[in-house]
């Protein structure tokens, strides 16, 4: 049976069992009482675990022995923070952040370690100054009658007249690169209206589950995925998504997406990641934390919280750089022409 997901009510799901789980026990506003509920709630509502123990064997209850040592009651604020965000980096989880008035802590890592492949420099020679900007996105006609859509964040909201409006203007374009290198993630609606507009049938993506106990492995089956063609204007001809490292969580889905339309090629790097829909708790003292709750899977079942790797690996050559030319646009031109 077909379901299209509807992500709000998962998440007023979660805020129930979340809310539920957390009044069972109730821990006081001191460094020992604040550690404790963090541990606790990514313990019960983390979703992730068993894969990430079988990727590079993270072990909970060891990060609980391994950080518990270093908390006392009589640490100041800060090193209670530095502490929380220690043991939550050891998830290796950009959507995993701990937060107060003062700080934001965060897993960097998922993209630091790794090359740009975007330049803001390149892009403004390709895009120019005339480029037309529809709400969340730029876009414009290369010389060589490719499309270029420029879409920086999945936050930035976009309407369906914007969409129209756009294909509209590219529709006598021999084919069209959509560049989502550097897009954090952002609103998932905006990610399927997106990818609804580069199809003509309804199309299985994949699956997500959500938690429904405090078990590591308490989740519900599978649910399917789909994304149904938009009753709008439709793209007919050949896409190029271009991706990089800095493409993460609804940008991530997005590319997933994309992967299954028909016609659509992904060029460029590996995606970063982010597969789990995060949710949001807080501890005793105010302080809030996000991690990730629902675990989503392309259509092969296999999850994608480390990246999806693209149909064609291309890098942006320091040759090239120096020329002014970015190697993945010019990849995703030539692999339109053919």
């Amino acid at each position: 049976m077909k379901r299209f997901i509807s992500y709000v009510i998962i998440a007023v799901a979660m805020a129930a069992t979340v809310t539920s789980c957390v009044d069972e026990e109730e821990f006081d506003d001191s460094p020992t009482g604040n550690f404790e509920a963090l541990w606790k709630i990514i313990d019960e509502h983390y979703c992730f675990f068993d894969y990430k123990k079988q990727e590079y064997g993270l072990d909970w209850d060891d990060v609980y022995a391994k950080y518990r040592v270093r908390i006392s009651d009589n640490m100041t604020s800060d090193q209670l923070f530095e502490v929380m965000a220690d043991m939550l980096s050891e998830l290796r989880d950009g959507h995993v952040n701990l937060s107060r008035a003062a700080d934001f802590a965060r897993y960097w890592s998922w993209k630091e370690d790794y090359p740009s492949n975007f330049s803001d420099t390149l892009q403004r020679r390709y895009l120019g100054t005339d480029y037309l900007i529809a709400s969340g996105i730029t876009y414009r006609v290369l010389d060589d009658n490719i499309g270029y859509i420029y879409y920086e964040s999945f936050s930035d909201a976009i309407g369906e007249g914007n969409l129209d409006e756009a294909i509209n203007r590219l529709m006598l374009c021999n084919g069209l690169i959509i560049d989502i290198r550097n897009n954090g993630g952002g609103n998932l609606t905006n990610a399927e209206k997106l990818a609804a507009r580069f199809t003509n049938e309804a199309v299985h993506v994949g699956y997500i589950c959500h938690k429904t106990g405090p078990g590591h492995n308490d989740f519900s089956e599978k649910e399917e995925q789909w994304i149904e063609p938009s009753s709008n204007m439709r793209w007919q001809k050949k896409v190029c998504v271009l991706t990089n490292r800095s493409v993460y969580s609804a940008a991530n889905e997005f590319v997933k997406y994309m992967a299954c339309m028909p016609s659509v090629t992904i060029v460029g790097d590996s995606t970063g990641g982010g597969a789990g829909l995060p949710f949001n708790n807080s501890l005793p003292n105010g302080w809030a934390v996000r991690f990730s709750a629902c675990p989503m899977y392309d259509t092969e079942g296999q999850t994608t919280e480390f990246g999806i790797a693209p149909d064609y690996k291309v890098s942006i050559t320091d040759d090239d750089f120096d020329k002014g030319i970015d190697t993945i646009i010019e990849f995703a031109r030539n692999l339109l022409k053919e």
